[in-house]
């Protein structure tokens, strides 16, 4: 259910490598938690974040949460289809549902994340 090719934390975001740079969203888990997402703020493009720092927000017709970074490193770019379709969130929270991406970060703080695997089974234990 949960890609293998990223890395998943326990705030439910995920992370996976796309060239020189990673992409963060959330995973279908959370946008199921949420329900129809409604609002998306996205960090600037520029901005450095530490690991586990909130980074963007998510509003639903449930909920809002903060998203955070699941290392540290720098936004080079961010996901601006949500500004009109947050909708995406739900419909493709591993795809076109992405929210920044990162730079210069610590590939290291990559290996205290989880794999597919380790988060289906968490993500299962949240139920």
């Amino acid at each position: 259910m949960y890609p293998e090719n990223a890395k998943y934390t326990r705030d439910h975001e995920w992370i996976r490598a796309d060239g020189d740079t990673y992409v963060v969203g959330i995973t279908a888990f959370a946008a199921e938690q949420l329900g129809d997402v409604t609002y998306v703020e996205l960090p600037s493009v520029g901005k450095t974040v530490e690991q586990g720092a909130a980074t963007a927000a998510v509003e639903s017709v449930k909920a809002a949460s903060d998203v955070y970074a699941p290392v540290g490193g720098r936004v080079c770019a961010v996901n601006t289809a949500l500004d009109s379709a947050p909708e995406l969130v739900n419909q493709s929270p591993h795809e076109e549902g992405w929210f920044f991406k990162l730079e210069n970060v610590d590939a290291a703080q990559l290996d205290g994340l989880m794999d597919a695997k380790a988060y289906e089974a968490f993500a299962s234990a949240s139920h």
